[in-house]
């Protein structure tokens, strides 16, 4: 039928699903591109010990708000990263455990770097600044997430 209009996709069951339209502008396509990589490498960080998967999911899930709402919501429905998603978008509240070895294994990392960079005298002060900053910074937003 011509003129006929869908009715929407959302409605009592559910939120209006966002509109397929692939991006057509050429940021849009690069933040996409941007966006499918990140999803592949959290993919990776998923089963791979020592890759991280949460930074990769954020940077994914900015990339496609920006440029393919309907990829971020796939996204946030992947079985293999809806716990991800629900502990960063705060509807579910992160585990002790989970907050404690998050915040280990950063300052494990922070602590190896400063070692070994000082080992072989490659170590500015601005770098080791910069890397203890960067170590505050993300202690700081892992206390912030919901406790149970």
């Amino acid at each position: 039928m011509t003129g006929a209009r869908r009715a929407p996709a959302g409605g009592p069951d559910g939120p209006p699903q966002a509109s397929r339209r692939v991006p057509r502008d050429p940021r849009r396509l690069l933040l996409a591109g941007a966006g499918l990589v990140s999803v592949g490498l959290a993919a990776a960080g998923a089963v791979l010990p020592g890759l991280p998967t949460t930074i990769f999911l954020i940077i994914a899930s900015y990339c496609f708000a920006r440029s393919c709402p309907w990829l971020e919501e796939r996204l946030l429905r992947r079985a293999i990263f809806a716990p991800y998603m629900r502990v960063l978008e705060g509807r579910q509240p992160m585990a002790p455990r989970a907050r404690l070895a998050a915040v280990a294994m950063m300052w494990l990392s922070v602590g190896l770097s400063l070692w070994m960079l000082g080992a072989n005298d490659r170590l500015p002060a601005w770098m080791a600044a910069a890397i203890l900053t960067a170590g505050l910074a993300g202690t700081v937003a892992i206390a912030r997430f919901r406790t149970t």
